[in-house]
């Protein structure tokens, strides 16, 4: 009894994948259709899925219970945890069945029960960068683009169309309405609904969302000059704490500060949000 009981555990294992065809016997207690295009060193837990129009990178781990649809394109080194699913159909009324794709960067880590769904013909893809950091619970809804090295803290839910831009940092049990657009080295509170854009390197949060002050922590973390951060903190004390409107505040800020990359990428994010911009300091 005891020799038939560890004959028959020596089934669960990982698969490693070296350049071996794709087949069931390479895979035991694993589902992958044999159109599927799997790279090297490639170990895939058991009771996992991979549909046909798959492209999984080198040095990519996926553990037991994932599911990965058709359209997905996973780069290398990612690390896809138990019951993650990816490439799933938009939850979206309008989609019609067209193909469309899930692109999810190098050195990527998607934890539990992460769900990324793929695009729609309006976009034809939904993004996740390299080095991105998605934590249990969180989805990515159809035709979203979340830019590199971005962290989403657990059960981040995000409507579809979001832009999340780099270095970008994202409390746990964030709403994300549709549409909205969320600026670089950012960092927003926990249990946040955010409705309207934040531009780049600010803190927000509260409700109604609200300017936080200026992500100095972040910046100096990623190397950002102390000078580069007064400058930051100065732009947005005209933006968000002068009582200047918007249209007041950045004809301010561009008489006032010369050009840099800092002051442009504020300038340009705001006169290009589509939604708005989040409210100033509230006391």
């Amino acid at each position: 009894m005891l020799t038939e009981f560890l004959s028959a555990r020596r089934i669960w294992y990982p698969v490693l994948l070296r350049n071996k065809p794709v087949n069931q016997t390479n895979f035991p207690f694993v589902q992958i259709h044999p159109d599927a295009k799997i790279g090297n060193n490639v170990v895939i837990e058991p009771f996992t899925v991979i549909h046909g129009d798959v492209e999984i990178g080198d040095d990519t781990w996926i553990g037991s219970n994932v599911a990965i649809h058709d359209g997905a394109r996973i780069g290398k080194r990612c690390k896809i945890f138990p019951g993650a699913v990816i490439s799933s159909i938009p939850q979206d009324l309008k989609f019609k069945g067209e193909m469309t794709h899930t692109f999810i960067g190098d050195d990527t880590m998607l934890r539990e029960y992460v769900t990324v769904n793929r695009g729609t013909s309006y976009n034809n893809f939904t993004k996740v960068g390299d080095r991105c950091t998605i934590l249990a619970y969180s989805h990515i809804a159809h035709d979203c683009i979340v830019g590199n090295n971005v962290i989403l803290s657990n059960a981040v839910n995000m409507a579809g169309h979001v832009i999340v831009d780099d270095f970008a940092v994202i409390g746990g049990l964030t709403g994300i309405h549709q549409f909205v657009r969320i600026g670089k080295h950012t960092m927003t509170a926990a249990g946040t609904i955010i409705r309207k854009d934040i531009p780049p390197f600010v803190k927000a949060g509260r409700s109604p969302l609200s300017y936080e002050g200026v992500n100095s922590v972040g910046l100096r973390r990623r190397g950002f000059s102390e000078a580069s951060i007064r400058e930051i903190q100065e732009i947005y004390r005209v933006i968000f704490l002068s009582g200047n409107n918007n249209s007041q505040a950045l004809k301010k800020v561009e008489a006032t500060f010369a050009a840099s990359s800092e002051r442009d990428d504020i300038l340009t994010f705001i006169r290009n949000s589509g939604r708005g911009i989040m409210k100033g300091y509230i006391g």
